[in-house]
Order: structure tokens, then C-alpha cells, then sequence
């Protein structure tokens, strides 16, 4: 028995022990945890921490008013935090800096801003550790002073700049601005997040360090396309011609297993921020022009095309339909001949129903009518179509502005809805009191994007 015991004491000291994944963090007062009770405990890095657990080694090198800019008024470059943190030889490291950078005293030395945070990107690229660098947007500031942290300049200047470093760099960039837009009221002092703010981003966090990632796969390679690659919001886009349609396909810095995507109906880029929060975890989204063709067949033709193209290329087997306005007729009226292709549609302020559109000769010529009164006779809208849809069995959100005046909800969403239900299907309609037919989304899109992950299995449960 003795001898065995030696011989596993032997191997214990012979075997590695688990490597342990070094996280640091580096930033200002908000990674900090400044304003809080206990940073140490309460900081999103320390949350960070308590939600990884054993296995991550969460360090937090935030100094509080510390710019990005070398010549700003308190250089994160020349404080200690920056040489601990290069020291501390991360496996991964969270870039939060740029906050202070739009204080009035700093901005005249932001068209340096890019430079330096491609210098500071570089000095932890070349550690022997090569460590997976992520990019945070500033959240917002609430403040009034347009002295001090001053939320315009956040969004004109400093997200710009950020999103051209992250394409140019090839890293991800994660949008906390977009989460704190709506929510003032985790920020007692305007600019600083309480104890649920800065749950919620070691929450987002905890999320992108656990997400499964398949890094060697690449769209642009595999889809035999020309294309010119262009920057969509620090992204790779792929913009080419396909079946004589102009296309599209943004690719995210990795790939989510499965590839999944999302494809938008109509409009490209409007309101973006759904797309750009499904590109940070691993979706793709891609566009094929068919307007004005309104959903008919020779529209259903090519997009058939389109989608035999994009999953010949790898992309998943089901798509996310997304539509605004009219583009809610060319999704779901492909959707209702390609049920079994679709995870989950997202309809805002969707046009369903054709016979309240108002360009007759438009229709007229799509359909094949020989007068404007065979309008009235049309079946060939999505609200004609529901049994065809229902039978994906996919989930589907609808946004419906309870004051549209360019397409009234009782007519399209809300009837399409009480079709849906009466099918047995699966619709979820998030109600906005008070608002018209623009702006579509949500200024914060966590919602939108909750429902897609959920409907996708991609959600990530925080851990028990």
C-alpha cells in the first residue's frame, strides 16, 4: 500500500497541474468599480470572476480617470496599472478605455485616438502569450456638462474611431453603449454603473469568454463569389453581385458552431444594432436586393438561389428572417414556400398584406394584374399565407408601434397575430405605446436579440 501511495504522489508531482486562463482587465473608473460599496467585490471583473469561477484568474487593472489617449489628461500609458497588466502575461485581455478621452480637455488630441489604441493593442498582441484581445464600447453618459463625459462625443467620435481600430485589427468589439442607452437609472451619478450595471456587463462578459467559437471558418472563402470587402461597423462585408441582385454577407470575427445567420428582407443597415449584437456572438447576417419585387416568385427565385449558395457555402440550415416594414412581405412569403428553413423570424412594423400597399403599377406589374381593382382579390400576402408559415413550427417576434400611420397593426401585425395563435404557433409581439411607423427596433436591442438566441439555442445560461 505504501508503494502505491508513493507512486501516486510520483505522478501528481510528475502531472501538470490544470492551467489556469489569466483574464485582464484593463480600463478606467468603471472597470475600477469606482462609486461602488466594494470594488473589489462588486467591480464587473470581480463578478467576472465569481462567474468563471476556479478555472479563470480574473485580474482588474482599471485606474480611475485614465484616458486612452497618450496626451490625454491622465494617461492610461503612463500609470502602473499598464505595466502590471502587460506583466501579468494574459490569455485574454478586455480593453474599456475612452470614456475620459471625450472630456472637452482631452478631445483635441482625439484624431490620435486610433494610433494609440493600435500602439496599445500591439503592446499586448507581441506578449509570449498571444492573448485574445476584446475591444469594449464606453457605455453612455448621462451627464449634462459638455466639459466633462459627453455622451455626443461618445457616439459621433469615440465608437467610430473604435469600430475602424476593431476592423482594422481584426478584433471583436463588444457594444455595452447599446445596453446602458435605455438605463439611466443604473447610474446614479450619470456616468457611473451601479451594482446592476456592472452585473450586467460581467454577465456579457462571462458570455464571450464561454461562447463555443469555430475560428477557422470563413464565409468568403467558401462562397466562390467576387466580391469587395467593406467595413460594416467593424466588421468584414462582402459586397458582390449575385444573380444580377446586389448582395451582401457581413461575416463575424468567429463563427458560432453551426454558423448561423440572420437574413435581412429590406433595408440594408437601417437601424443596425439587432445585426451588430448577433455579429459579437458568432452570427452572420447577409442581404439579397429584390425590391421592389414584393415577395412574388421570380423574388421567392432568386432568394431560393441565394440560400442554396450561402449554405453550399456552410452557413446553417436555417436562417433568421428579419423584416422591417415591407420587408416583412418578402420574408414570410418565402418563408411560407421554405418553411422548414427558417429558426425564428423578427418582424418590425411589418407590412402583411399587400392589398394596403400603395403603389398599384407596382403591383400591378409584380403580379401579373390587368387592372388596380384585381388588387383587392390578391392572395399572395403573408396574411394569406399563415397555415403555409405555421407549419415551420419556428418561433416569431413581431415589434408593432401602437400609433403606425404608414401600416396600421390592427390590418397587418395584430390580425396576423390572432391567425398565428389561432394555428397554434408561436408569436411573440412587443408592444411600443405611443410610437409611429419610425424608428424601428429598440435603442437597446437585448430583447430582440434575447428572443433570437433563445429561439436559436444560443442563449448562455449564467452559471448555477
Amino acid at each position: 500500500m505504501k508503494n502505491i501511495i508513493n507512486i501516486l504522489i510520483a505522478l501528481c508531482l510528475v502531472l501538470p497541474a490544470k492551467a489556469v486562463k489569466r483574464i485582464t482587465c484593463i480600463g478606467a473608473s468603471i472597470t475600477y468599480g469606482a462609486t461602488l460599496p466594494n470594488p473589489a467585490t462588486q467591480s464587473y471583473p470581480a463578478q467576472l470572476q465569481k462567474l468563471l469561477g476556479n478555472g479563470y484568474e480574473v485580474s482588474n487593472f482599471g485606474v480611475s480617470s485614465a484616458t486612452l489617449l497618450r496626451r490625454g489628461d491622465l494617461s492610461y500609458w503612463s500609470t502602473d496599472a499598464y505595466q502590471k497588466a502587460l506583466k501579468s502575461n494574459p490569455d485574454m485581455v478586455f480593453i474599456d478605455l475612452g470614456g475620459n478621452d471625450a472630456k472637452a480637455v482631452n478631445r483635441v488630441h482625439l484624431d490620435e485616438y486610433e494610433k494609440d489604441y493600435h500602439d496599445l493593442i500591439r503592446s499586448f498582441a507581441q506578449l509570449p502569450s498571444h492573448p485574445r484581445i476584446v475591444l469594449l464600447l464606453p457605455i453612455p453618459s448621462f451627464q449634462k456638462d459638455t466639459n466633462q463625459i459627453y455622451d455626443k462625443v461618445i457616439v459621433n467620435s469615440i465608437i467610430p474611431k473604435l469600430r475602424n481600430v476593431a476592423y482594422d485589427e481584426h478584433l471583436e468589439l463588444i457594444d455595452l453603449h447599446s445596453l446602458f442607452v435605455n438605463h439611466e437609472d443604473w447610474m446614479p451619478d450619470k456616468i457611473h454603473p451601479n451594482l446592476e450595471g456592472t452585473a450586467v456587463t460581467a454577465k456579457r462578459l462571462y458570455d464571450v469568454v464561454v461562447q463555443q467559437r469555430d475560428i477557422a471558418f470563413n464565409v468568403f472563402d467558401k462562397m466562390n463569389q467576387q466580391i469587395k470587402e467593406s467595413n460594416f461597423y467593424g466588421y468584414p462585408c462582402a459586397e458582390f453581385t449575385f444573380d444580377g441582385r446586389d448582395s451582401k454577407v457581413v461575416k463575424p470575427k468567429w463563427a458560432a458552431k453551426g454558423h448561423p445567420w440572420v437574413w435581412r428582407a429590406r433595408f440594408w443597415g437601417h437601424e443596425p444594432q439587432t445585426d451588430i449584437a448577433l455579429l459579437e456572438r458568432g452570427f452572420h447576417i447577409v442581404y439579397c436586393d429584390v425590391a421592389e419585387l414584393l415577395g412574388n416568385n421570380e423574388a421567392i427565385g432568386y432568394w431560393n438561389d441565394f440560400y442554396k449558395m450561402l449554405t453550399g457555402a456552410g452557413l446553417g440550415k436555417k436562417a433568421v428572417l428579419e423584416g422591417m416594414s415591407r420587408g416583412g412581405i418578402y420574408m414570410y412569403n418565402w418563408a411560407a414556400v421554405n418553411p422548414n428553413k427558417v429558426s425564428a423570424t423578427y418582424a418590425d412594423n411589418a407590412l402583411l398584406d399587400l392589398k394596403y400597399w400603395p403603389d398599384s403599377a407596382t403591383l400591378k406589374k409584380d403580379f401579373n394584374l390587368n387592372r388596380a381593382s384585381d388588387i383587392g382579390s390578391l392572395k399572395v400576402s403573408p396574411i394569406d399565407q399563415v397555415e403555409q408559415i405555421v407549419k415551420g413550427g419556428f418561433p416569431m417576434l413581431h415589434l408593432s408601434a401602437d400609433d403606425d400611420e404608414a401600416v396600421d397593426p390592427s390590418k397587418n401585425t395584430l390580425l396576423f397575430e390572432q391567425k398565428v395563435n389561432a394555428l397554434g404557433g408561436s408569436i411573440t409581439v412587443i408592444h411600443k405605446p405611443g410610437f409611429k411607423h419610425h424608428p424601428h427596433s429598440l435603442p437597446n436591442p437585448t430583447p430582440i436579440v434575447d428572443f433570437i438566441l433563445n429561439a436559436t439555442g444560443y442563449a448562455i445560461p449564467a452559471p448555477n
